[in-house]
């Protein structure tokens, strides 16, 4: 399992590039949400990725063979943990 964080400046390009990089290593679970500035002294929000570019991720990583792709803004690492099964 591993999970991305987005919207600090990465291109879409490095996002696909790295759930390949997931795939190639057999990773069977992959989870990609929004991040979001928790505090005024922590990273600023460089990008909200839109709904869309998240579904459209989540089928480009199945489609490169990654079984399971939770993509979403609020997705994160622990999503429906309790459910998922490799």
């Amino acid at each position: 399992k591993s999970g991305l964080m987005i919207g600090l400046g990465e291109t879409r390009d490095e996002v696909i590039a790295t759930l390949g990089h997931l795939a190639e290593i057999n990773c069977d679970i992959v989870t990609i949400g929004q991040y979001l500035q928790p505090g005024r002294r922590c990273l600023p929000v460089t990008r909200f990725w839109t709904p869309e570019e998240f579904n459209e991720l989540a089928v480009l990583g199945q489609k490169m063979g990654i079984k399971q792709v939770f993509s979403s803004p609020l997705v994160r690492s622990s999503y429906r943990a309790g459910e998922i099964t490799p």
